[in-house]
């Protein structure tokens, strides 16, 4: 019993190691926009809000779409790694920057109608136009991201951290200075937010890009094969496609509120309001999504070595990690609610109705995130050990109602449009699931139908 203990330890000092720097690269990289909103936001009411729409529709649309794609490569760079295919490596990598650069093309078209499509849907006509010229202005971001998400995944699989955590700081210390400039010094107002951002991106782009090209860690997995690359797209979509629509579902859940808060009374009010709730709670988000991300390495590498003991105490490393975090945000965002509201806008009718709305929405949300993802995160990589589809965070957000309940609920309570009923939370069941699936993932064998790149069959 005490070396199973010791064991888990120190897996778990093992998961920490990367997911600390991973949770700082994660929130370092939201914090870009982050930034631009809390600039914009001092800028007028109508500026938070129509930057505030922008934001959830194009995360909406073309942000999470790449991340759900590019969410693929953690199946495929993690185990080709774990199983020292290097050229697979490399060629699973280029084939998703050329797929996700193909696809930013018609999202960035969308985007150019984004105020035509806020007004059918019954959108305020300022706020959509005001949400449209952001939107225009973040299209190069777009294709910026489009590349940065694989090469995220790259360094990812090789567990090679410090470069992602110093390029992303690196663009957060260029962006603020920047977007201050282009914003007040040069008066381009919600434009030069957008600009920042684009810029901010391609400096984590390029200062990435020149690491993978000069460091000798990443000689084994740089060289290009353009036979394999263009081969790959089957493969690669094959896995991308189930991984976008799973991340979407969460990611979706969380920025369609702050579009239905358009159609309150008020609509700047009840959208810069939501808006302040759910990026602080995203920042919460991002925090999981590093721990995931680093369970996610950890895991896939693991099973592509064929060690499924291992990967399963670090599914159980995951977890301690988790839940011990979400109770320290919970506590900190209670506390501080009189307070952050400040940080995006300094209209006190703002400022206040945040405080009011902070300890249903934000408390209530980064419960759901965690008791959600726990239970989904586990149901992913079960899945996966099955199917060879070794990403935990494979979360169906479909059925994990929480989050968009309790802020839809704080939206409405003050309007008394909603009882107390709505806001009934179905997570408790959740976690009584978890440990069930943690076990079927050390079950897995080696008997079964999916198969991974060293020939390896998963039941």
């Amino acid at each position: 019993m005490g070396a199973n203990m010791g064991w888990v330890c120190g897996r778990d000092k093992r998961v920490s190691c990367m997911a600390a720097p991973m949770m700082v690269a994660s929130v370092t990289l939201y914090l870009l926009q982050v930034v631009s909103l809390m600039m914009a936001g001092h800028l007028s009411e109508l500026s938070l809000s129509g930057v505030s729409i922008a934001t959830s529709f194009t995360n909406v649309t073309g942000f999470s779409l790449l991340v759900g794609l590019s969410g693929g490569l953690e199946t495929l760079c993690g185990q080709a790694y774990g199983a020292e295919q290097y050229k697979k490596f490399g060629s699973y990598t280029y084939c998703a920057i050329i797929s996700l650069i193909a696809t930013s093309i018609p999202v960035s078209v969308l985007w150019i109608f984004m105020d035509r499509l806020l007004i059918a849907i019954g959108q305020d006509p300022d706020i959509s136009i005001v949400a449209c010229q952001y939107a225009i202005r973040l299209i190069p971001a777009l294709f910026a991201y489009s590349i940065l998400q694989p090469l995220l995944r790259y360094f990812q699989s090789q567990s090679l951290i410090h470069p992602i955590l110093t390029s992303t700081c690196a663009a957060l210390c260029f962006h603020i200075p920047l977007c201050w400039a282009l914003i007040y010094k040069w008066q381009l107002g919600n434009a030069g937010a957008a600009f920042a951002i684009g810029a901010s991106y391609w400096l984590n782009v390029t200062l990435l890009a020149l690491y993978m090209v000069f460091s000798s860690s990443c000689g084994k997995t740089r060289t290009i094969y353009w036979n394999d690359i263009f081969s790959s797209i089957t493969k690669f979509f094959h896995l991308a496609l189930p991984s976008a629509v799973m991340v979407c579902l969460e990611w979706w859940t969380f920025e369609l509120v702050i579009l239905l808060a358009g159609l309150l009374p008020d609509p700047k009010l009840q959208t810069s309001v939501l808006s302040v709730c759910l990026t602080t709670t995203t920042l919460h988000f991002y925090v999981q999504y590093g721990i995931g991300v680093a369970g996610s390495t950890r895991i896939s590498n693991e099973l592509g070595s064929g060690n499924h003991q291992a990967a399963r105490v670090a599914v159980q490393a995951v977890l301690i990690i988790s839940i011990t975090e979400a109770a320290i945000a919970s506590i900190i965002l209670f506390f501080c609610r009189h307070i952050f509201g400040y940080a995006f806008s300094n209209d006190e009718g703002v400022v206040d109705y945040v405080a009011e709305l902070a300890p249903p929405a934000l408390s209530l949300t980064c419960l759901g995130r965690l008791t959600g993802n726990i239970f989904w995160d586990c149901q992913g990589m079960w899945v996966a050990a099955r199917r060879s589809l070794c990403q935990p965070r494979s979360i169906l957000s479909c059925c994990n109602p929480t989050s968009c309940s309790s802020l839809l609920c704080a939206a409405s309570w003050k309007q008394r449009a909603l009882d107390g009923t709505f806001n009934r939370e179905c997570c408790s069941s959740n976690v009584i699931c978890c440990h069930n699936c943690v076990d079927k993932l050390a079950k897995t064998g080696s008997h079964g139908q999916g198969e991974d790149l060293r020939g390896i069959h998963f039941s």
